[in-house]
């Protein structure tokens, strides 16, 4: 062999070892890609940080009284995605535009030989919600960064909640109106028959309510533990908004009011508040 198949061969060989080793460490290379976090020194938001939220809520559906009101919401991430809380909120009431539009087309003064209702009737029988609110567990799959003009950039969530939601509901029907003591039935007093007239029974739409809560909503951050909470609620539960017998056998309203009269009532709320995270220090990941 002459001297220059020697150097040929010599050249084959180092060329065939530094594509081995350069291989070898792209392979290394991918394998630490793989193994590294998507994202380098991501600020975690929401991780392990309390949640308290100041915030304002008002009815979106309601038929007779809208809901109005504030209070707070309380929450503990477990991490970026879960979450456990609750909200509790304290309200007032105003009439519709439809009961504004009812209560002149009624009788002023109270007609017991009548189905139609009279003003103070109708009115006085139809419910508030004082109090309200839900215990609940959240789900947060999507987070990221909004960008106006290029420049300012927000990070947001997007969230969703489901658990247990409370009421507490109270209509102000007084004696002097709702004062039939055997709705529908005869009174085992006096053995009178049943007047028929819905108008004096008691409304039944008072007291505790517990149902099903459902909600979802965005967090937009203005800074590392403030962010505006915008958010759509149900609190769905058994109720009679309108304290009226708008149910009965199968041929229509049976002339009392009963429990059947109760019904499973999707009461939706748009809520907003201003969102604190405590710790206020955000942590960052490697």
């Amino acid at each position: 062999m002459n001297i220059k198949h020697i150097i040929l061969a010599a050249a084959v060989c180092s060329t065939f070892v530094a594509t081995e080793d350069t291989a070898s460490a792209e392979g290394r290379r991918l394998n630490e890609l793989k193994e590294a976090p998507a994202v380098r020194h991501r600020r975690l938001l929401v991780s392990g940080r309390f949640e308290f939220t100041p915030l304002f809520e008002s009815t979106i559906n309601a038929d007779f009284r809208h809901i109005i009101g504030g209070g707070a919401k309380l929450e503990y991430h477990l991490g970026d995605k879960f979450s456990i809380g609750g909200i509790v909120v304290g309200s007032t009431a105003l009439n519709t535009k439809l009961v504004d539009r009812i209560i002149p087309t009624l009788e002023p003064a109270v007609d017991n030989m009548t189905r139609e209702p009279s003003q103070d009737e109708f009115n006085l029988r139809l419910n508030t919600m004082p109090l309200h609110g839900a215990a609940y567990a959240s789900l947060t799959p999507w987070y990221g960064k909004l960008a106006a003009f290029g420049q300012a950039y927000v990070a947001f969530d997007f969230y969703f909640q489901a658990g247990l939601a409370f009421a507490q509901l109270k209509s102000d029907c007084p004696d002097s109106i709702c004062n039939d003591p055997s709705p529908g039935i005869t009174n085992p007093a006096t053995m009178a028959p049943p007047d028929l007239n819905p108008n004096n029974d008691d409304p039944l739409n008072s007291g505790s309510r517990l149902g099903l809560y459902l909600g979802g909503g965005i967090h937009v951050f203005l800074n590392d533990f403030i962010a505006l909470d915008l958010t759509f609620r149900d609190y769905a539960f058994g109720d009679n908004p309108s304290g009226a017998d708008v149910s009965g056998p199968r041929d229509g309203p049976d002339g009392a009011v009963t429990k059947d009269d109760n019904r499973f009532v999707h009461h939706l709320f748009f809520g907003a508040g201003v969102s604190i995270m405590f710790p206020t220090k955000v942590k960052r990941t490697n």
